[in-house]
Protein backbone atom coordinates (compact mmCIF):
# COMPACT_ATOMS: atom_id res chain seq x y z
CA UNK A 1 0.00 0.00 0.00
CA UNK A 2 1.64 3.39 -0.64
CA UNK A 3 1.93 6.03 2.04
CA UNK A 4 -0.23 8.84 1.58
CA UNK A 5 2.81 11.06 2.39
CA UNK A 6 6.09 10.26 1.50
CA UNK A 7 9.14 12.67 1.41
CA UNK A 8 12.52 12.15 -0.56
CA UNK A 9 15.79 13.97 -0.03
CA UNK A 10 18.01 13.33 -2.90
CA UNK A 11 21.83 14.22 -3.35
CA UNK A 12 21.28 16.51 -0.60
CA UNK A 13 24.87 18.51 0.48
CA UNK A 14 25.44 21.11 2.67
CA UNK A 15 28.80 22.92 3.06
CA UNK A 16 30.21 24.83 6.04
CA UNK A 17 33.03 26.54 4.46
CA UNK A 18 35.84 23.36 4.32
CA UNK A 19 33.59 21.38 5.94
CA UNK A 20 31.09 18.92 4.41
CA UNK A 21 28.24 18.41 7.09
CA UNK A 22 25.96 16.46 4.42
CA UNK A 23 27.90 15.02 1.65
CA UNK A 24 25.23 13.33 -1.60
CA UNK A 25 22.94 11.99 0.87
CA UNK A 26 20.10 10.44 -0.36
CA UNK A 27 16.94 8.97 2.62
CA UNK A 28 13.11 8.24 1.83
CA UNK A 29 10.77 9.35 4.49
CA UNK A 30 7.21 6.85 4.33
CA UNK A 31 4.12 7.79 6.17
CA UNK A 32 2.66 5.55 8.63
CA UNK A 33 6.43 4.49 9.62
CA UNK A 34 9.13 6.11 12.60
CA UNK A 35 12.20 6.22 11.23
CA UNK A 36 15.20 6.31 14.05
CA UNK A 37 18.24 8.68 12.52
CA UNK A 38 21.26 7.28 13.94
CA UNK A 39 24.75 8.53 13.86
CA UNK A 40 28.10 9.72 16.08
CA UNK A 41 28.97 13.30 17.15
CA UNK A 42 29.25 15.68 13.87
CA UNK A 43 27.32 12.86 10.94
CA UNK A 44 25.45 14.95 10.11
CA UNK A 45 21.68 14.54 11.73
CA UNK A 46 20.52 17.42 12.92
CA UNK A 47 21.43 19.30 10.05
CA UNK A 48 20.22 17.17 7.51
CA UNK A 49 16.66 17.59 9.40
CA UNK A 50 17.50 21.53 9.77
CA UNK A 51 17.30 21.39 6.04
CA UNK A 52 14.08 19.61 6.22
CA UNK A 53 12.76 21.76 8.38
CA UNK A 54 13.35 24.79 6.73
CA UNK A 55 16.38 26.08 9.09
CA UNK A 56 19.34 25.94 6.32
CA UNK A 57 18.73 25.34 2.69
CA UNK A 58 20.80 22.43 0.81
CA UNK A 59 23.88 23.80 -1.04
CA UNK A 60 22.65 20.87 -3.73
CA UNK A 61 20.73 18.62 -4.03
CA UNK A 62 16.29 18.29 -4.31
CA UNK A 63 13.37 17.45 -1.83
CA UNK A 64 10.87 16.06 -3.09
CA UNK A 65 7.10 15.26 -1.61
CA UNK A 66 4.80 13.20 -2.66
CA UNK A 67 7.21 12.79 -6.23
CA UNK A 68 7.16 16.38 -6.68
CA UNK A 69 9.94 19.05 -5.68
CA UNK A 70 9.65 21.37 -2.90
CA UNK A 71 11.57 24.37 -2.35
CA UNK A 72 11.86 24.96 1.23
CA UNK A 73 13.46 28.04 2.61
CA UNK A 74 12.21 28.95 5.91
CA UNK A 75 10.59 27.03 9.01
CA UNK A 76 6.60 28.57 7.88
CA UNK A 77 7.47 26.93 4.25
CA UNK A 78 8.16 23.82 5.98
CA UNK A 79 4.67 24.07 7.43
CA UNK A 80 3.03 24.62 4.42
CA UNK A 81 4.54 21.05 3.17
CA UNK A 82 3.11 19.53 6.48
CA UNK A 83 6.68 19.09 8.12
CA UNK A 84 7.35 19.97 11.90
CA UNK A 85 10.29 19.59 14.12
CA UNK A 86 10.19 19.68 17.98
CA UNK A 87 13.00 21.21 19.33
CA UNK A 88 15.40 19.59 22.44
CA UNK A 89 15.04 22.97 24.35
CA UNK A 90 10.91 24.24 23.72
CA UNK A 91 9.93 27.37 22.55
CA UNK A 92 7.31 28.19 24.80
CA UNK A 93 5.47 31.13 26.77
CA UNK A 94 5.27 30.26 29.94
CA UNK A 95 2.64 33.55 30.82
CA UNK A 96 0.37 31.85 27.99
CA UNK A 97 -2.26 28.99 28.06
CA UNK A 98 -1.43 25.81 26.17
CA UNK A 99 -3.63 27.09 23.54
CA UNK A 100 -2.67 30.55 23.15
CA UNK A 101 1.09 28.67 22.69
CA UNK A 102 0.21 26.40 20.37
CA UNK A 103 -1.51 29.46 17.96
CA UNK A 104 1.29 31.46 19.03
CA UNK A 105 2.30 33.50 15.25
CA UNK A 106 -0.52 31.98 13.40
CA UNK A 107 -2.97 33.99 11.34
CA UNK A 108 -6.42 32.54 12.83
CA UNK A 109 -8.36 35.26 10.25
CA UNK A 110 -9.83 37.80 12.76
CA UNK A 111 -10.56 37.68 16.22
CA UNK A 112 -8.85 35.15 17.97
CA UNK A 113 -11.83 32.29 18.87
CA UNK A 114 -10.14 31.07 22.34
CA UNK A 115 -13.17 28.54 22.76
CA UNK A 116 -12.88 27.31 19.54
CA UNK A 117 -9.13 26.94 19.31
CA UNK A 118 -9.24 25.00 23.19
CA UNK A 119 -11.84 22.43 21.23
CA UNK A 120 -9.81 21.70 18.23
CA UNK A 121 -6.60 21.35 20.55
CA UNK A 122 -9.04 18.85 22.60
CA UNK A 123 -9.69 17.06 19.40
CA UNK A 124 -6.12 16.40 18.73
CA UNK A 125 -5.15 15.52 22.06
CA UNK A 126 -8.22 12.87 22.06
CA UNK A 127 -7.13 11.82 18.61
CA UNK A 128 -3.64 10.78 19.21
CA UNK A 129 -3.88 10.23 23.09
CA UNK A 130 -2.42 13.33 25.11
CA UNK A 131 -2.73 14.08 28.52
CA UNK A 132 -3.16 17.77 28.14
CA UNK A 133 -6.07 20.68 29.40
CA UNK A 134 -5.75 23.86 26.61
CA UNK A 135 -6.47 26.43 29.11
CA UNK A 136 -3.34 25.64 31.62
CA UNK A 137 -0.60 27.71 32.38
CA UNK A 138 2.65 26.89 30.29
CA UNK A 139 4.54 27.57 34.23
CA UNK A 140 2.27 24.77 35.71
CA UNK A 141 3.19 22.12 33.60
CA UNK A 142 5.24 19.26 33.71
CA UNK A 143 8.49 18.66 31.45
CA UNK A 144 6.44 15.83 29.21
CA UNK A 145 3.43 18.45 29.45
CA UNK A 146 5.46 20.67 27.74
CA UNK A 147 6.84 18.43 25.10
CA UNK A 148 3.57 17.57 24.44
CA UNK A 149 2.67 21.20 23.52
CA UNK A 150 5.14 21.40 21.06
CA UNK A 151 4.15 18.11 19.75
CA UNK A 152 0.43 19.31 19.52
CA UNK A 153 1.47 23.09 18.01
CA UNK A 154 2.80 20.95 14.74
CA UNK A 155 0.51 19.10 14.67
CA UNK A 156 -2.03 22.19 14.82
CA UNK A 157 -0.65 23.35 11.75
CA UNK A 158 -1.16 19.98 9.54
CA UNK A 159 2.13 18.48 9.63
CA UNK A 160 2.56 14.82 8.06
CA UNK A 161 5.94 14.73 8.88
CA UNK A 162 7.53 14.99 12.37
CA UNK A 163 10.88 15.50 13.69
CA UNK A 164 11.74 15.06 17.12
CA UNK A 165 15.15 15.70 18.32
CA UNK A 166 16.14 13.54 21.53
CA UNK A 167 12.62 13.65 22.91
CA UNK A 168 13.55 11.99 25.78
CA UNK A 169 16.53 13.01 26.84
CA UNK A 170 14.38 14.66 29.91
CA UNK A 171 11.51 12.11 30.41
CA UNK A 172 10.83 9.16 32.90
CA UNK A 173 10.48 5.64 31.92
CA UNK A 174 6.94 5.84 32.71
CA UNK A 175 7.02 9.74 31.03
CA UNK A 176 8.83 7.81 27.76
CA UNK A 177 6.52 4.89 27.26
CA UNK A 178 3.53 7.16 27.27
CA UNK A 179 5.42 9.27 24.68
CA UNK A 180 5.89 6.06 22.34
CA UNK A 181 2.16 4.67 22.74
CA UNK A 182 1.31 8.57 21.20
CA UNK A 183 4.14 8.45 18.99
CA UNK A 184 2.30 4.87 17.57
CA UNK A 185 -0.94 6.44 17.85
CA UNK A 186 0.16 8.55 15.29
CA UNK A 187 2.26 6.38 12.76
CA UNK A 188 -1.37 4.42 13.05
CA UNK A 189 -2.83 7.63 11.50
CA UNK A 190 -0.64 7.94 8.57
CA UNK A 191 2.19 10.08 10.31
CA UNK A 192 5.67 10.07 9.18
CA UNK A 193 7.71 10.11 12.47
CA UNK A 194 11.91 11.04 12.53
CA UNK A 195 13.70 10.40 15.83
CA UNK A 196 17.13 11.80 16.32
CA UNK A 197 18.07 9.85 19.52
CA UNK A 198 21.59 7.98 21.18
CA UNK A 199 19.15 5.94 23.21
CA UNK A 200 19.84 2.10 20.90
CA UNK A 201 17.40 0.58 23.61
CA UNK A 202 14.44 3.21 22.33
CA UNK A 203 15.38 2.92 18.72
CA UNK A 204 14.91 -0.79 18.77
CA UNK A 205 11.52 -0.29 20.55
CA UNK A 206 9.92 2.33 18.71
CA UNK A 207 11.20 2.41 15.27
CA UNK A 208 9.92 0.71 11.69
CA UNK A 209 13.59 1.75 10.14
CA UNK A 210 17.20 3.02 11.22
CA UNK A 211 19.06 5.12 8.61
CA UNK A 212 22.57 5.81 9.87
CA UNK A 213 24.98 8.20 9.09
CA UNK A 214 28.64 8.51 9.45
CA UNK A 215 31.21 11.66 8.77
CA UNK A 216 28.52 13.46 6.88
CA UNK A 217 27.38 10.27 4.57
CA UNK A 218 24.57 8.32 4.51
CA UNK A 219 25.63 4.50 5.34
CA UNK A 220 22.53 2.83 4.93
CA UNK A 221 18.97 2.35 6.20
CA UNK A 222 17.51 -1.56 7.63
CA UNK A 223 14.87 -2.31 8.89
CA UNK A 224 14.47 -2.16 13.01
CA UNK A 225 13.33 -6.02 13.47
CA UNK A 226 16.73 -7.51 11.43
CA UNK A 227 18.76 -5.06 13.36
CA UNK A 228 20.56 -5.37 17.20
CA UNK A 229 22.30 -2.56 19.02
CA UNK A 230 25.82 -4.41 18.25
CA UNK A 231 25.16 -3.96 14.48
CA UNK A 232 23.86 -0.41 14.73
CA UNK A 233 27.14 0.27 16.98
CA UNK A 234 29.04 -0.94 14.20
CA UNK A 235 27.47 0.58 10.94
CA UNK A 236 27.94 3.84 13.02
CA UNK A 237 31.08 3.93 14.00
CA UNK A 238 32.27 1.82 11.01
CA UNK A 239 34.02 -0.47 13.07
CA UNK A 240 33.09 -3.47 16.02
CA UNK A 241 32.83 -1.77 19.30
CA UNK A 242 32.04 -2.95 22.78
CA UNK A 243 28.97 -2.23 24.48
CA UNK A 244 29.45 -4.13 27.92
CA UNK A 245 30.12 -1.21 30.99
CA UNK A 246 32.67 -2.80 32.79
CA UNK A 247 31.59 -2.67 36.34
CA UNK A 248 33.54 -4.34 39.23
CA UNK A 249 32.62 -4.24 42.66
CA UNK A 250 33.68 -1.92 44.87
CA UNK A 251 37.20 -3.04 46.74
CA UNK A 252 37.26 -1.61 50.57
CA UNK A 253 35.00 1.45 49.59
CA UNK A 254 35.68 4.44 52.03
CA UNK A 255 33.89 7.57 53.18
CA UNK A 256 35.32 10.65 50.99
CA UNK A 257 32.46 13.07 51.01
CA UNK A 258 29.72 13.12 53.76
CA UNK A 259 26.97 15.65 53.18
CA UNK A 260 24.16 16.62 55.49
CA UNK A 261 21.17 18.54 55.83
CA UNK A 262 22.25 20.27 52.38
CA UNK A 263 19.87 23.47 51.43
CA UNK A 264 20.49 25.44 49.16
CA UNK A 265 18.27 28.78 47.75
CA UNK A 266 18.30 30.54 44.27
CA UNK A 267 18.32 34.51 43.89
CA UNK A 268 14.59 34.41 44.40
CA UNK A 269 14.48 32.49 47.68
CA UNK A 270 13.45 29.14 46.12
CA UNK A 271 15.01 26.12 47.64
CA UNK A 272 16.67 24.36 45.24
CA UNK A 273 17.88 21.48 47.52
CA UNK A 274 16.07 20.56 50.32
CA UNK A 275 17.98 19.16 53.00
CA UNK A 276 20.31 16.75 51.12
CA UNK A 277 22.09 14.13 52.75
CA UNK A 278 24.76 10.76 51.38
CA UNK A 279 27.78 9.92 51.66
CA UNK A 280 30.15 9.56 48.54
CA UNK A 281 32.40 6.41 49.06
CA UNK A 282 36.25 5.92 47.30
CA UNK A 283 36.06 3.18 45.02
CA UNK A 284 32.57 3.33 44.02
CA UNK A 285 30.75 5.36 41.47
CA UNK A 286 27.59 6.92 42.74
CA UNK A 287 24.88 8.01 40.34
CA UNK A 288 22.29 10.96 40.76
CA UNK A 289 19.06 10.58 39.01
CA UNK A 290 16.09 13.07 38.91
CA UNK A 291 13.88 14.55 36.32
CA UNK A 292 15.30 17.99 34.61
CA UNK A 293 15.73 20.72 37.22
CA UNK A 294 15.85 18.78 40.60
CA UNK A 295 18.99 20.06 41.73
CA UNK A 296 21.81 18.17 40.21
CA UNK A 297 23.60 21.02 39.14
CA UNK A 298 23.16 22.94 42.41
CA UNK A 299 24.20 19.87 44.03
CA UNK A 300 27.31 19.55 42.62
CA UNK A 301 28.13 23.14 42.60
CA UNK A 302 27.38 23.85 46.26
CA UNK A 303 30.17 21.04 46.90
CA UNK A 304 32.88 22.89 44.79
CA UNK A 305 31.58 26.27 46.24
CA UNK A 306 30.35 27.54 43.37
CA UNK A 307 26.75 28.00 44.88
CA UNK A 308 25.34 29.35 47.89
CA UNK A 309 24.69 27.52 50.73
CA UNK A 310 21.91 27.90 53.18
CA UNK A 311 22.64 25.71 55.77
CA UNK A 312 24.35 22.07 56.27
CA UNK A 313 27.49 20.23 56.16
CA UNK A 314 29.79 18.85 53.80
CA UNK A 315 33.06 17.40 54.66
CA UNK A 316 36.17 15.71 53.26
CA UNK A 317 37.75 13.06 54.27
CA UNK A 318 41.29 12.04 52.68
CA UNK A 319 43.38 9.02 52.80
CA UNK A 320 44.74 10.25 56.49
CA UNK A 321 41.41 10.40 57.96
CA UNK A 322 41.38 14.19 58.95
CA UNK A 323 37.98 16.17 57.76
CA UNK A 324 37.62 19.14 56.09
CA UNK A 325 34.82 21.23 56.47
CA UNK A 326 33.65 22.73 52.32
CA UNK A 327 30.90 24.79 53.76
CA UNK A 328 31.94 28.75 53.37
CA UNK A 329 35.19 28.02 51.14
CA UNK A 330 35.56 29.19 47.71
CA UNK A 331 36.39 26.73 45.05
CA UNK A 332 40.39 28.51 45.37
CA UNK A 333 39.92 27.97 49.37
CA UNK A 334 39.03 24.20 48.95
CA UNK A 335 42.27 24.11 46.77
CA UNK A 336 44.54 25.41 49.08
CA UNK A 337 43.18 23.00 51.78
CA UNK A 338 44.50 20.22 49.74
CA UNK A 339 41.07 18.91 49.13
CA UNK A 340 41.52 16.67 45.72
CA UNK A 341 38.38 17.68 43.95
CA UNK A 342 37.76 17.32 40.11
CA UNK A 343 34.36 18.75 38.31
CA UNK A 344 33.32 18.44 35.15
CA UNK A 345 30.54 20.65 34.92
CA UNK A 346 27.54 20.50 32.56
CA UNK A 347 28.39 23.68 30.95
CA UNK A 348 31.61 22.30 28.94
CA UNK A 349 32.52 25.93 27.37
CA UNK A 350 30.90 28.02 29.46
CA UNK A 351 32.05 26.51 33.12
CA UNK A 352 34.41 23.82 32.15
CA UNK A 353 36.65 24.92 29.84
CA UNK A 354 37.63 28.79 27.43
CA UNK A 355 36.40 28.21 23.98
CA UNK A 356 39.09 30.32 22.62
CA UNK A 357 42.38 28.67 24.29
CA UNK A 358 43.68 26.01 22.59
CA UNK A 359 44.17 22.24 24.70
CA UNK A 360 47.09 23.52 26.08
CA UNK A 361 45.93 26.96 27.53
CA UNK A 362 42.97 25.25 28.55
CA UNK A 363 45.20 22.54 30.58
CA UNK A 364 47.35 25.91 32.31
CA UNK A 365 43.91 26.64 33.72
CA UNK A 366 44.68 24.25 36.34
CA UNK A 367 48.29 25.13 36.63
CA UNK A 368 48.67 28.66 36.35
CA UNK A 369 49.68 29.72 39.68
CA UNK A 370 52.52 27.28 39.72
CA UNK A 371 54.41 29.65 37.52
CA UNK A 372 56.87 32.74 38.83
CA UNK A 373 55.92 36.52 37.95
CA UNK A 374 54.36 37.02 34.31
CA UNK A 375 56.02 33.87 33.35
CA UNK A 376 54.03 30.56 33.14
CA UNK A 377 55.22 26.94 32.65
CA UNK A 378 54.42 25.70 29.27
CA UNK A 379 56.09 22.33 28.95
CA UNK A 380 53.93 20.10 31.55
CA UNK A 381 50.48 21.66 30.15
CA UNK A 382 52.04 20.46 26.87
CA UNK A 383 52.91 17.26 27.45
CA UNK A 384 49.64 16.59 29.03
CA UNK A 385 47.34 18.45 26.17
CA UNK A 386 49.27 15.48 24.03
CA UNK A 387 48.92 12.88 26.13
CA UNK A 388 45.27 13.91 26.57
CA UNK A 389 44.96 13.92 23.05
CA UNK A 390 47.01 10.82 22.06
CA UNK A 391 45.17 8.51 25.15
CA UNK A 392 41.75 9.92 24.24
CA UNK A 393 41.76 10.03 20.86
CA UNK A 394 41.11 13.69 20.32
CA UNK A 395 40.06 14.84 17.30
CA UNK A 396 42.19 18.05 16.68
CA UNK A 397 44.52 19.47 14.16
CA UNK A 398 46.54 20.74 16.73
CA UNK A 399 46.98 21.20 21.02
CA UNK A 400 46.74 25.16 20.11
CA UNK A 401 43.46 25.15 18.03
CA UNK A 402 40.42 26.73 19.54
CA UNK A 403 38.58 23.91 21.54
CA UNK A 404 35.27 25.87 20.52
CA UNK A 405 36.01 24.08 16.69
CA UNK A 406 35.79 20.91 18.44
CA UNK A 407 32.74 18.59 18.37
CA UNK A 408 31.20 18.28 21.31
CA UNK A 409 32.42 14.82 21.92
CA UNK A 410 36.26 16.02 21.43
CA UNK A 411 35.29 18.90 23.91
CA UNK A 412 34.34 16.75 26.29
CA UNK A 413 37.15 14.42 26.22
CA UNK A 414 39.36 17.46 26.89
CA UNK A 415 37.27 18.46 29.75
CA UNK A 416 37.07 14.84 31.43
CA UNK A 417 40.87 14.47 30.40
CA UNK A 418 41.55 17.33 32.29
CA UNK A 419 39.84 16.76 35.65
CA UNK A 420 41.17 13.35 35.96
CA UNK A 421 44.82 14.06 34.98
CA UNK A 422 44.54 15.92 38.04
CA UNK A 423 44.82 12.90 40.64
CA UNK A 424 41.40 13.83 42.38
CA UNK A 425 39.73 11.66 45.60
CA UNK A 426 36.18 12.88 44.31
CA UNK A 427 35.74 13.22 40.64
CA UNK A 428 32.06 15.33 40.14
CA UNK A 429 30.75 14.51 36.91
CA UNK A 430 27.24 16.58 35.24
CA UNK A 431 25.58 14.70 32.57
CA UNK A 432 29.10 13.91 31.06
CA UNK A 433 28.23 12.20 27.97
CA UNK A 434 24.89 14.29 27.07
CA UNK A 435 24.50 14.54 22.97
CA UNK A 436 27.57 12.09 22.95
CA UNK A 437 27.63 9.26 20.05
CA UNK A 438 27.99 5.92 21.37
CA UNK A 439 31.77 5.47 21.09
CA UNK A 440 33.00 8.06 23.12
CA UNK A 441 30.20 7.76 25.78
CA UNK A 442 31.66 4.50 26.30
CA UNK A 443 35.21 6.15 26.61
CA UNK A 444 33.84 8.47 28.69
CA UNK A 445 32.15 5.65 31.09
CA UNK A 446 35.76 3.62 30.91
CA UNK A 447 37.14 6.29 32.58
CA UNK A 448 35.08 6.73 35.41
CA UNK A 449 35.44 2.89 36.15
CA UNK A 450 39.32 3.43 35.67
CA UNK A 451 38.80 5.89 38.49
CA UNK A 452 36.97 3.68 40.52
CA UNK A 453 39.22 1.00 40.45
CA UNK A 454 42.00 3.88 41.60
CA UNK A 455 39.88 4.63 44.79
CA UNK A 456 38.12 7.93 43.96
CA UNK A 457 34.88 8.30 44.70
CA UNK A 458 32.86 9.29 41.55
CA UNK A 459 29.81 10.88 41.69
CA UNK A 460 28.11 10.26 37.98
CA UNK A 461 24.79 12.83 37.77
CA UNK A 462 23.31 11.02 34.21
CA UNK A 463 20.00 10.68 32.58
CA UNK A 464 20.11 7.91 30.78
CA UNK A 465 18.78 5.27 33.46
CA UNK A 466 20.02 2.40 31.33
CA UNK A 467 23.75 3.97 31.34
CA UNK A 468 22.83 4.47 35.46
CA UNK A 469 22.15 0.73 36.12
CA UNK A 470 25.04 -0.69 34.09
CA UNK A 471 27.45 1.92 35.57
CA UNK A 472 26.26 2.83 38.67
CA UNK A 473 27.36 0.96 42.58
CA UNK A 474 24.12 3.07 44.29
CA UNK A 475 21.88 5.44 42.84
CA UNK A 476 20.44 8.68 44.53
CA UNK A 477 17.32 9.86 43.26
CA UNK A 478 16.86 13.67 43.70
CA UNK A 479 12.84 14.92 43.50
CA UNK A 480 12.07 18.28 43.78
CA UNK A 481 15.20 18.98 45.27
CA UNK A 482 14.96 16.09 48.00
CA UNK A 483 16.03 12.93 48.18
CA UNK A 484 13.49 10.43 47.49
CA UNK A 485 15.77 7.40 47.96
CA UNK A 486 19.20 5.69 47.37
CA UNK A 487 19.44 2.31 46.05
CA UNK A 488 21.67 -0.59 45.06
CA UNK A 489 22.14 0.13 41.22
CA UNK A 490 22.81 -3.91 40.77
CA UNK A 491 18.92 -4.64 42.00
CA UNK A 492 16.73 -1.92 41.16
CA UNK A 493 14.81 -1.18 37.93
CA UNK A 494 14.12 1.57 35.83
CA UNK A 495 10.51 1.26 36.77
CA UNK A 496 11.60 1.86 40.76
CA UNK A 497 13.75 4.44 39.57
CA UNK A 498 11.28 6.37 37.70
CA UNK A 499 8.67 6.17 40.60
CA UNK A 500 11.29 7.67 42.82
CA UNK A 501 12.13 10.74 40.32
CA UNK A 502 8.20 11.53 40.66
CA UNK A 503 8.38 11.31 44.26
CA UNK A 504 6.22 8.08 44.44
CA UNK A 505 8.45 5.37 46.23
CA UNK A 506 10.06 3.83 48.83
CA UNK A 507 12.18 5.18 51.81
CA UNK A 508 15.71 6.13 51.79
CA UNK A 509 18.18 3.47 51.68
CA UNK A 510 21.31 5.60 52.41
Amino acid sequence: MEPKCKVELKNITKRFGKVVANDSINLTINGGEVLCLLGENGSGKTTLMNMLSGIYMPDEGCILKNDEEIRIHSPKDAFSYGIGMIHQHFKLVDVLTVAENIVLGLDEGGRLDRKAISQRVSEICQKYGFDLDPDSKIYDLSVSQKQTVEIVKVLYRGAEILILDEPTAVLTPQETDRLFEVLRNMRADGKAIILITHKLHEVLAISDKVAVLRKGAYIGTVNTCEATAQSLTDMMVGRSVSLNIDRPLPVDPKPRLHVEGLTCLDNLGVKRLDGVSFTAMGGEILGVAGIAGSGQRELLESITGLYPIESGSIRFTPEDGSEHELVGKTPAQIHKAGVAMAFVPEDRLGMGLVGSMGMTGNMMLRSWKKGRGAFLRRKEPTELATDIMNRLEVVTPGISTPVRRLSGGNVQKVLVGREIASSPSVLLTAYAVRGLDINTSYAIYNLLTEQKKQGVAVVYVGEDLDVLLELCDRIMVLCGGKVSGIVDARTTSKEEIGLLMTQVGGEVNA
